[in-house]
């Protein structure tokens, strides 16, 4: 084809790249006598008719995606025109090569280079998301790097735009499988966040050389990009805590673009992140997936499967912390943000991140660590001393158990706990009654999310309340449900009882589950059990009660969440 005239004003010269879907050339165009891109859509050669009216309505769609965005970050499109019955798109022509073909010819990128490179890349997407565009296909071969130094992202193919209907079929993947992030795999819809997973995906192959994810099959790389964290990075000097916190798994608990953006320039300089420091797991461990709430806090991301040293997630909007790998035996109410280590396993919670430090807060970053965060909280509080005090869990221990609390000696309306428990005022506005000695520890950020940790003992048994004011699910029995899809991955995970109920006239969600914590998760290994109230209240809040102890020690521990519940008063003003 080369030589050939297309639409009578582009002379193709050669071919400069290919893939699955098309071929581009280099083609001078023979009006404005400049050279330029073409695109042409070799794969509507060999589908049918109908399938060919798809693909010339994603060609279009590409074009005006990339038409929306005025940014020098991304590849002009000058035309969309149709030759041979196929639709091809002229595009500005960049003098260089991939970042794919620059890790293949020299092994690794430099992290520095690596940090600069992924600064242009997020300034695109940032301009792309601002118009109202997801690009859905971040990838080294996506990333072009121009001889004179300029950075473009290009290839909006498979993009979606705000607004638009979809054309893509029910069920159909679309993007580079080990580049897709881990919500898109599941079929949740993507969104920003998505697209900055993809980009540290990408930035992990340019300073190690190779996928983060990639396995033999399309299909056991996809379980990896969901179930697995990447290998430790080696290679990316300043730039690897901001890696781990793009690739964290829950979308919820990941630094928005502003962060990424700041990270990045300070890796691009030499400077290791400060703001990064927040998403770098540290271990303890502990089985607690996080409620549906985004961040999640703790020191330590010990978990089986979720997040971790590799990608973890970590909350968009407030949040800071690092994501929990599955754990093995996790479950607890409570979300992954910054702030001081969870115990053990909570209830239905998301999986999200531990972290130490001040986590920022925010309507973007939330939800969907729940599950596997649980896993970290344990040993997060614990410090030293922990043996001292487990055999206490069920009376006093040292301390007045409410920490920043006030706790008074005042009986619950009725008279329906004992005598011997006493009320805590928390800041949070609720009140609940419990044996004294419990003390009180935060459990993520403050901001529409707030989960507050009591326990006697650093974590064994514990009691975690998660306060939702901005509720992702209407129906707490749906968000339960949905929790549990990620409790899957826990050792021996074994549904005791999920069913709609009624608290307080309100409507409601219990769930109860069993489930094996591994050694390498958590400190207090073995058995366990945890059992969730959830439910809305008047005001649209949402309340999760959440216990958890060694199943050896359930039938307290269910006598007292018995009294838990009947003592429990929510916030009134």
């Amino acid at each position: 084809m080369q030589g050939l005239l297309v639409a009578g004003r582009y002379r193709l010269a050669e071919s400069i790249g290919s893939g699955g879907m098309g071929r581009v050339w280099r083609a001078h165009d023979e009006v404005l006598h400049r050279s330029v891109a073409i695109k042409e859509l070799t794969a509507a050669l060999y589908v049918s008719e109908s399938e060919q009216a798809i693909l010339l309505a994603r060609t279009r769609a590409e074009a005006r995606a990339a038409a929306r965005i005025n940014h020098s970050a991304v590849v002009t499109v000058h035309d969309v025109l149709e030759h041979d019955g196929r639709p091809w798109i002229v595009m500005e022509l960049v003098e260089g090569r991939s970042l794919a073909d620059a890790v293949k010819e020299e092994g690794r990128i430099e992290p520095r280079e690596a940090a600069r490179i992924g600064l242009w890349v997020l300034r695109a997407l940032r301009a792309a998301h601002t118009a109202g565009v997801l690009h859905r296909d971040i990838k080294p071969g996506n990333v072009l790097l121009a001889r004179d130094g300029r950075v473009l992202l290009t290839d909006f193919g498979i993009a979606q735009i705000e607004g638009d209907t979809t054309i893509t079929r029910t069920g159909e993947v679309v993007g580079s499988v080990d580049y897709l992030a881990p919500e898109r795999v599941r079929g949740h819809d993507p969104g920003p966040s998505s697209d900055l997973w993809a980009l540290g995906a990408t930035l992990y192959t340019a300073v190690e050389g190779r996928s983060p994810f990639r396995r033999t099959t399309p299909l056991t790389t996809m379980q990896a990009v969901v179930e697995e964290e990447a290998a430790e990075l080696r290679h990316a000097g300043p730039l690897a805590p901001v890696i781990t916190a793009l690739l964290r798994k829950d979308p919820g608990t990941r630094p928005n673009a502003s962060e990424a953006e700041q990270m990045l320039a300070e890796a691009a300089e030499g400077r290791r992140p400060n703001g990064a420091q927040a998403y770098v797991p540290t271990q303890y461990g502990g089985a607690t997936p996080y409620r549906d709430h985004h961040s999640g806090t703790g020191t330590g991301a010990a978990a089986a499967g979720t997040s971790g040293t590799g990608p973890v997630g970590t909350g968009s909007g407030s949040h800071t912390g690092t994501p929990l790998p599955p754990l093995a035996g996790t479950a607890a109410t409570g979300t992954p943000t910054a702030g001081t280590p969870p115990y053990g396993p909570t209830g239905s919670t998301t999986i999200g991140p531990a972290s130490t430090g001040p986590q920022p807060t925010g309507p973007g970053r939330r939800r969907r660590l729940r599950t596997l965060a649980l896993v970290v909280a344990l040993a997060a509080i614990i410090g030293g001393g922990t043996a001292v005090v487990l055999q206490q869990w069920n009376g006093p221990s040292q301390g007045d158990g409410s920490g920043s609390t006030t706790s008074t000696s005042t009986q619950a309306p009725g008279g329906s706990v004992p005598d011997s428990w006493i009320r805590y005022d928390d800041p949070v506005g609720f009140s609940l009654y419990l044996p004294k000695g419990w003390k009180r520890k935060p459990f993520g950020p403050q901001g529409a999310l707030k989960q507050i940790d009591y326990s006697p003992d650093g974590g064994r048994h514990f009691v975690r309340i998660a306060v939702d004011t901005s509720p992702d699910f209407a129906d707490p029995y749906a968000h339960q449900l949905d929790l549990e899809q990620e409790l899957q991955r826990l050792v021996d995970y074994k549904r005791v009882t999920l069913e709609r109920n009624v608290y307080r006239d309100r409507k409601g969600g219990r769930w109860e589950y069993t489930w094996t914590a591994q050694p390498k998760d958590i400190k207090f290994p073995g058995p366990r059990r945890a059992v969730e109230e959830t439910y809305i209240a008047r005001d649209g809040t949402e309340y999760a009660l959440y216990m958890s102890a060694p199943a050896a020690d359930w039938a307290t521990a269910r006598r007292q969440f018995t009294l838990l519940l009947q003592g429990w008063q929510e916030k009134t003003s």
